[in-house]
C-alpha cells in the first residue's frame, strides 16, 4: 500500500518533531566532577530537568550502583521489588515525565545522602 502525499507529510512532521525533542535533550553527569557519591542528595537543585534528559551516574563498580526505585524507596532508603539496578559505573538513564528517584543500595550509603529525586517536566 503506497502512502499518499498526507500521509508522507504527516510521517515527516512527526520525525522532525521527534528529532527536535531528542536534540534538546540535555545530558547531566550526576554529582558534577565528583560524580554519583556520598552528599549528593542536594545535587539537582536550582536544575531544571525535562522528560529525555539523561543522568549519567559515574561511580566505582562494587563500591556503589543506582537503583531506580519509586518515592517510597527514595523516603525509606530500601529497594522495592521489581527496581532496575544498576552496576556499570558509568550507567546512562533517561528522565521520564514526573518524578525519578534514584538511591544507592549499597548498606548505609542512601542513608549518608547517596540519592536523589528529579522532577522532570
Amino acid at each position: 500500500m503506497a502512502l499518499g502525499r498526507g500521509s508522507a507529510l504527516v510521517l515527516l512532521v512527526c520525525f522532525f518533531v521527534l528529532h527536535s525533542e531528542l536534540a534538546n535533550a540535555a545530558i547531566y553527569t550526576v554529582g558534577g566532577t565528583g560524580g554519583w557519591t556520598f552528599n549528593t542528595v542536594g545535587w539537582p537543585q536550582r536544575k531544571h530537568f525535562r522528560a529525555g534528559d539523561t543522568l549519567v551516574f559515574k561511580y566505582s563498580p562494587g563500591v556503589h550502583n543506582v537503583v531506580a526505585v519509586n518515592k517510597a524507596g527514595y523516603d525509606k532508603c530500601i529497594t522495592p521489588r521489581g527496581s532496575k539496578v544498576y552496576r556499570s559505573g558509568k550507567d546512562q538513564i533517561r528522565l521520564v515525565k514526573g518524578q525519578n528517584y534514584f538511591i544507592c543500595n549499597f548498606a548505609g550509603h542512601c542513608q549518608s545522602g547517596m540519592k536523589i529525586a528529579i522532577n522532570a517536566a
